[in-house]
C-alpha cells in the first residue's frame, strides 16, 4: 500500500501499520509506503514491512515509481531516495518499471548457500523442486536461526531452470511469511544463479508474477573466499494498481 504524504500530514507508529496491514481489520499489505518531498531527488519512499520495521523493498519500490508517475511527481525517468540511499528507475512503458538497485560487493557462502545483501538482508538455497518445498516453516529455522540474530534475514528458496530462469519462493522477515514476490529477494537469487552459470538477464520466476534481473559481474573464485562483485543492477517487471481509496485512522 502507497501513500501520498507530501504535506507530512502523516505521522504513522508502528501499530498503526501492524493495523493498517492487517488482512482481517486492516486493509491488508505486506508493507506500506510514503512518498514524500525530497530536496535532493523526485521523492523519498518510507518503506515499512507490515510490522513496523524498515528496509528496502525492491517490487515496492518499482510500485512507488509508478504510483508517483499517476501523481505527476515523474515522467518517464525518476530518482528517489530509499532506504539504503539513492536509486534511479525507468517506466519502460505503463506497466513496466526498471528499477537500479545499488552495487553488490561482497558475496557470503554458508556450505552451498549464499548470503547477499543487496537493501535488505537475503540467504538464499537452492532445492530441488521449490513449488514443492515447505518455504515457511524452513524460512522461518533460517530467518530465527542463532547466525543471523538479532535482526534475522530473509530467505530465499530458488529451483533453477532451463532457458536462464529460475522460480523463487521467499520467506520475508517483517511478514513473518511467504510473500508472494519479494524484489530484493529476487535479485539476490539471480545473483546467486550467476555461480550456476546464469547470465544477465536472469529470467525469474514467482508467485506473484515473472520479473527480470540484469546485471554486470566480476565474480571469480568464491569458493576461495573472493568477494563477487556486481554493478549495474536492474529489477524489471510490472507495477500495476490494484485499488485506490481513503482510510481514515
Amino acid at each position: 500500500m502507497i501513500l501520498d504524504n507530501r504535506a507530512l500530514k502523516l505521522s504513522l507508529s508502528a501499530s498503526d501499520i501492524e493495523r493498517i496491514c492487517d488482512r482481517k481489520f486492516g486493509v491488508g499489505a505486506d508493507g506500506l509506503m510514503l512518498i514524500e518531498e525530497d530536496t535532493k531527488s523526485d521523492f523519498t519512499l518510507q518503506y515499512f514491512n507490515n510490522d513496523g520495521s524498515q528496509s528496502l523493498c525492491g517490487n515496492g519500490s518499482r510500485a512507488a515509481v509508478s504510483f508517483a508517475s499517476q501523481l505527476g511527481i515523474v515522467n518517464g525517468n525518476a530518482l528517489f531516495n530509499a532506504y539504503d540511499g539513492i536509486h534511479e528507475a525507468e517506466l519502460v512503458d505503463a506497466d513496466t518499471v526498471r528499477l537500479k538497485m545499488n552495487d553488490v560487493t561482497e558475496i557470503q557462502k554458508e556450505g552451498n548457500d549464499f548470503f547477499i545483501y543487496t537493501g535488505s538482508p537475503h540467504y538464499i538455497r537452492l532445492v530441488t523442486d521449490v513449488e514443492r518445498y515447505p518455504v515457511v516453516d524452513e524460512g522461518q529455522k533460517i530467518r530465527y536461526s542463532d547466525l543471523f540474530k538479532p535482526g534475522g534475514t530473509n530467505v530465499n528458496f530458488i529451483t533453477l531452470q532451463g532457458d536462464n530462469t529460475i522460480f523463487v519462493r521467499t520467506y520475508e522477515r517483517g511478514v513473518e511469511d511467504e510473500t508472494l514476490s519479494c524484489g530484493t529477494g529476487v535479485t539476490a537469487a539471480a545473483l546467486a544463479a550467476s555461480y550456476h552459470g546464469y547470465t544477465s538477464p536472469v529470467k525469474v520466476k514467482t508467485k506473484g508474477g515473472a520479473l527480470s534481473v540484469e546485471f554486470k559481474s566480476s565474480h571469480s573464485g568464491l569458493s576461495s573466499g573472493q568477494p563477487g562483485m556486481f554493478t549495474d543492477i536492474f529489477l524489471i517487471g510490472p507495477a500495476k494498481m490494484v485499488f485506490k481509496g481513503e482510510l481514515e485512522l
